[in-house]
């Protein structure tokens, strides 16, 4: 198979270069990541009923998750929610198949408690916050796009594209590590820690600036003191991690918009905004590689909760990125890569429009000394493009 796989110089400097980056992370228990959250491991529920049902993925997206903030009243040693957060699941999914009929809300809504529980374990379920489900039934001529059975190639449901780079800027790289290890090895240590935390990198010449907001549980603070110590540790924990990425000189702020004598500071009842009038939509926050990166381009697509058979929106923005990584890991000599991926309605998915590799290289090294090795690579990925189906349905690739 002769498949449209174009490289060429990218016309620009490599991004850890350039005299300004900007990277951003939302972490898990932002409010527009715990819509991500949702609408991924429901949609993953929903590929397994229908796998265990009737043998092959059917038709369905829960993309358009939303979440409406609560109120709540923290206060040292713990306060209370007044007002529970409302989470909408939205979509489509088919319901009904040869005669019989599908489990597919109390799967959605089994699958969004699960979810819950684990990544804002202070949230209440049911009290704290309420989930609805509104999942409508697809068209007829989408309902049944891939039999498992078959290992046929899909077809793509949409002309659209994804986008992917590596390797990872240093800049990048603290941004994505710090918020991972702050709410798995920190927290388990530092229970005060709310999973609700964002970071803003932002890198000037050779000067990170890292700017955390870290959300703080109130039930495991006990006055202002234990709050100010609770930022402190954070505060030393990120500057810690930076100094194990970079030579450059590192500035870390934590909760730049507390006002201790005010005592206007960032504590909540659940580890999360989304108690205080932040509200949440699937697709606003982390790209598919976990990072938001005005320096590089980016794809307007939610890929949470879109099916992982055929969406373009989910599996390129996914595959480019596998690609991107695979290329960077297995050639010496390249400075940067970005990747992008353009399907065409209708053309299976292992055969893009384009597959349009653009790279920056390291001084020394010329184009076509790796350009056969480059296609060669991105050739092998695109082959195997039904391996991300089944690594995303599998829980093992993360959307967000």
């Amino acid at each position: 198979m002769e498949r449209n796989i174009q490289v060429s110089r990218l016309d620009r400097q490599a991004v850890e270069d350039q005299s300004v980056e900007i990277v951003e992370r939302k972490g898990i228990g932002h409010p527009d990541s715990i819509c991500d959250g949702i609408a991924e491991s429901v949609s993953r529920a929903l590929s397994q009923l229908y796998l265990d049902r009737v043998g092959k993925v059917l038709h369905y997206n829960t993309d358009e998750t939303q979440l409406v903030a609560g109120r709540a009243a923290p206060a040292y040693g713990g306060g209370e929610v007044v007002e529970p957060l409302y989470v909408l699941i939205v979509g489509r999914a088919t319901k009904e198949y040869e005669g019989e009929q599908l489990p597919v809300d109390s799967t959605a809504l089994a699958a969004a408690r699960e979810y819950l529980a684990e990544a804002i374990p202070e949230l209440e379920y049911g009290t704290d916050v309420v989930v609805d489900v509104r999942l409508g039934e697809g068209s007829g001529d989408l309902q049944d796009v891939f039999g498992e059975e078959t290992q046929e190639v899909p077809m793509a449901n949409d002309t659209s594209f994804g986008v992917g780079h590596a390797p990872l800027t240093e800049t990048e790289t603290i941004v994505y590590e710090a918020e991972r290890a702050l709410n798995t090895s920190y927290h388990e240590d530092h229970p005060e820690l709310g999973p609700d935390v964002k970071i803003m990198g932002k890198r000037e010449g050779d000067r990170i600036d890292i700017t955390v907001a870290a959300a703080m549980v109130d039930r495991y603070v006990d006055d202002l003191g234990d709050y100010d110590d609770a930022v402190g540790d954070v505060r030393e924990f990120v500057a810690d991690l930076a100094a194990e990425h970079t030579d450059r000189e590192i500035a870390v702020d934590v909760n730049t918009a507390d006002d201790y004598e005010e005592g206007s500071i960032y504590l909540t009842v659940t580890g999360t905004s989304a108690e205080q009038g932040d509200d949440g939509s699937v697709g606003r926050g982390n790209r598919a590689n976990g990072l938001i990166t005005p320096n590089r381009p980016m794809s307007m697509e939610a890929t949470s909760g879109k099916n992982p058979v055929n969406h373009i929106g989910k599996i390129y923005n996914l595959l480019s990125t596998r690609i991107a990584e695979s290329v960077t890991d297995e050639i010496d000599g390249i400075r940067d890569l970005q990747v992008r991926l353009l399907s065409q309605i209708g053309r299976p998915i292992d055969e893009p429009h384009v597959a349009d590799a653009q790279i920056v290289t390291e001084e020394g090294v010329e184009l076509a000394d790796i350009e056969r090795d480059v296609v060669a690579i991105v050739d092998e990925e695109l082959a195997n493009v039904t391996d991300v189906t089944r690594s995303v349905i599998e829980g093992d690739a993360s959307t967000f």
